[in-house]
C-alpha cells in the first residue's frame, strides 16, 4: 500500500509487506528492516536513513509464554519526518509530525510533532521551528 514515488534502496527487508502503508515521497536507503507483524504508518516525505529498523513484532517477558507467543503493536510516523541512521522503532510507537530523530537512536515511546529526539532510550531534546506551507 504505497503511495507516490516510494523509492527503496535495497537490500530491504519485511516481514510480510501488506502491512506497511506508506504516503508519498518516502525514501528507504540502504539495509533497512520493517517487521510488519502489525500495521506501520507511514506519511509523507518521510525519509530512512540506512539500516533503520521498525519493529512492530514483540515477545512477552515471561520465558515459558515467550516459547509460544508473540504479539504486535503498531507503528505510526508522522509526514515529513527524518529518520536518523541505525534507529530503532519499538513497538506501539508514534512519531509525530515534522520529526527528526537521531542517528543510533532507540525510541521507545511517542515523540510529539516538531521534535528533535537522539539517545537510547530516545529523549526529544528540543523542539524544531519548522517553516509552514501557506
Amino acid at each position: 500500500k504505497a503511495g507516490k514515488n516510494i523509492y527503496i534502496e535495497p537490500p530491504f527487508h519485511a516481514d510480510y509487506g501488506y502491512n506497511i502503508i506508506t504516503g508519498d515521497n518516502v525514501y528507504f536507503n540502504v539495509n533497512c528492516v520493517v517487521l510488519d507483524v502489525c500495521e506501520v504508518k507511514i506519511g509523507n516525505n518521510v525519509f530512512f536513513a540506512p539500516a533503520v529498523q521498525v519493529y512492530t513484532a514483540t515477545h512477552p517477558l515471561d520465558a515459558l509464554l515467550r516459547r509460544s507467543k508473540e504479539n504486535g503493536k503498531p507503528i505510526t510516523i508522522g509526514d515529513d519526518c527524518w529518520i536518523g541512521g541505525g534507529t530503532v522503532i519499538c513497538p506501539g510507537v508514534t512519531i509525530g509530525n515534522r520529526c527528526v530523530i537521531g542517528a543510533g537512536s532507540v525510541v521507545t515511546r511517542n515523540i510529539p510533532d516538531d521534535s528533535l529526539a537522539v539517545g537510547n532510550p530516545a529523549r526529544v531534546i528540543r523542539k524544531i521551528e519548522n517553516s509552514r506551507e501557506a
